[in-house]
């Protein structure tokens, strides 16, 4: 309907006075009406005429054309058109399936990006969290969507662990790994890129030991050495690392289409970057090869470093490479952190110098900081990360505390509500007890309010068909917020802000509520239409808490 009322404005406009403007339409004040449009201020603005008369004249044409999907149309203000919908349309907007206006789009999007050989800690939670929920909205909106990872199983930081690790070890000694328990692994492998990193930081030998060590691990991955101890080392720790990564990504019901590793990335990024070195798009420093970002007001950062070794930078050219070859997207969507944000325009600059094509079709979308509330800042060089499993026992300690059942379906509500309910950008405070708050803006109460009514559902049986075409106040206010999901869907995948969606469900929340407390519905003269009002309430419910990720479950109790 919304649709059908903006082109029916701009043949209004088109018969008076000849012009094709953009129409806009708001949501007012619901005492207001159901649509609202400033078209009219716009026309006078131009034409130097009354913006009364000129809104006037609109609202009369537009009434007689939609006579029968319109009740009223009114000017408002100093020349607003407020339109208001009949009951029996507004029962039909309620009733419409979920607009699809980007199936025409391949999207890709990438997100969580942990690596290996280091914990997995709050960032990841969140990317991981935030990521899902734009692809989910980007499907539901009609987008083939692909969701990509992509973490450093080569690199410094692996170099780092690894050299820790054979410390640990007493040297290249793969069958002592055997005395590490499948519990221990994770916080060992941790432990070992902080002492490596500290190693690396502090003494000029172990410097040196570790690019060495660098340039091995590089070579095992170019001659896919399986066999020599210091391989067997690397396969086997690199493997604990994704093993981990897959108990974590089970845990949080989130899927991935394609995992993409440096090492395979690495190579591609290579010779592109040697390429366009002929080109002229790099040039060669010191011994490396650089990018001079400064020419465009960044700053010049290396992507093949002295000893011939690719960095984060090359290794991200040749991950762009690959999810165009391999998906062909009409958008490439990358979720970081916001310490990327410098490192990524420069990058991103570069890639535009030889393939623009590529660069217009990606957005960069950065967030801030993760901490608990009164948290300080953390560093994973240092060991004193906030760790993604620190959230999540920090809320499951929450929900005991309020006597609620312990589970996974109320803990992922919990921690995934609390960080989607923000929006993307600013740091995120994590407070467990507001997050599990079944009285407030939380992932729980909304899981509550489904299940509250799904119970009502179970007493009035399924909803028959009702006869009834005019509505009460707070009927009507339940049928016009529901009529409004579709559209709230869009635009939050439109801008990639999960947000929107959080904020519309816990207010149509809020809306049931008000309808419910006036309304008796079973056994009420009017239980069919309440009945069904009620059905599509907890559908739309369920529908925006699966598309954040969040399971509905039809009852929830107590311990």
């Amino acid at each position: 309907m919304e649709e059908k009322l903006k082109s029916a404005l701009a043949e209004v406009v088109f018969a008076i006075n000849g012009s094709k403007p953009t129409i806009e339409l708001d949501y007012p004040d619901e005492q207001f009406g159901d649509f609202t449009s400033n078209i009219a201020l716009k026309l006078a603005k131009l034409e130097q005429a009354n913006p009364l008369i000129v809104a006037k004249s609109i609202a009369d044409s537009l009434k007689q054309k939609l006579s029968k999907e319109v009740k009223k149309v009114e000017v408002a203000g100093p020349g607003f058109i407020n339109v208001t919908l009949s009951d029996e349309q507004l029962l039909k907007e309620m009733e419409k399936e979920q607009d699809r206006p980007l199936s025409d789009q391949v999207a890709v999007v990438e997100f969580s990006d942990p690596n290996p050989f280091k914990i997995l800690h709050a960032g990841h939670l969140y990317t991981s969290i935030v990521g899902d929920a734009i692809a989910n909205l980007l499907s539901s909106s009609g987008a083939k969507v692909f969701r990509v990872n992509y973490g450093g199983d080569v690199g410094l930081h692996v170099a780092k662990s690894m050299w820790a690790m054979l410390q640990k070890l007493g040297g290249v000694k793969p069958e002592k790994l055997e005395e590490i328990s499948k519990s221990e692994r994770v916080s060992w492998m941790s432990q070992a890129y902080v002492e490596g990193n500290t190693a690396y930081d502090q003494d000029k030998q172990f410097k040196q030991e570790i690019e060495e060590l660098n340039k091995q691990i590089y070579q095992i991955q170019d001659s896919d050495d399986h066999k020599s101890s210091l391989a067997k080392i690397y396969w086997i720790t690199r493997g604990w690392s994704y093993d981990e990564f897959d108990r974590f990504y089970s845990m949080l019901n989130i899927f991935f289409d394609k995992y993409y590793p440096e090492s395979e990335t690495a190579p591609v990024g290579l010779k592109i970057v040697e390429k366009q070195l002929e080109r002229g798009v790099f040039e060669k420093s010191d011994g490396a090869v650089v990018f001079r970002g400064d020419k465009f007001g960044l700053h010049t950062r290396v992507f093949i470093n002295s000893k011939g070794l690719p960095t984060y930078e090359t290794k991200d050219i040749g991950l762009m490479e690959l999810k165009k070859q391999d998906f062909n997207y009409d958008r490439s969507i990358i979720i970081t952190g916001s310490e990327q944000e410098q490192y990524m325009s420069v990058v991103v600059k570069a890639v535009e110098q030889f393939a623009p094509e590529l660069v217009k079709n990606t957005k960069h979308l950065t967030h801030g900081m993760v901490r608990m509330e009164g948290g300080k800042k953390m560093s994973s060089r240092l060991g004193n990360i906030l760790k993604a499993e620190d959230i999540l026992h920090a809320a499951d300690e929450a929900i005991a505390a309020e006597d609620l059942k312990s589970d996974s379906k109320t803990l992922l509500a919990a921690v995934k509500y609390a960080f989607l309910k923000n929006r993307l950008g600013p740091d995120v405070i994590y407070n467990p007890k507001e997050s599990v708050n079944v009285l407030g803006n939380s992932g729980p109460y909304l899981q509550y309010a489904h299940a509250r009514a799904r119970s009502i559902l179970a007493k009035t049986g399924e909803p028959k068909q009702h006869k009834e075409q005019t509505l009460n106040a707070e009927e009507r206010h339940l049928a016009l917020k529901l009529s409004r999901f579709s559209s709230i869907v869009s635009q939050a995948a439109a801008t990639l802000s999960p947000h929107l969606l959080c904020t519309y469900l816990y207010d149509l929340s809020q809306v049931f509520n008000q309808f419910y407390e006036s309304n008796r519905v079973v056994g009420s003269d009017r239980e069919g239409l309440r009945a069904y009002l009620t059905s599509v309430y907890a559908d739309r419910l369920q529908n925006g808490l699966n598309l954040l990720g969040i399971d509905a479950p039809k009852s929830v109790s107590k311990k």
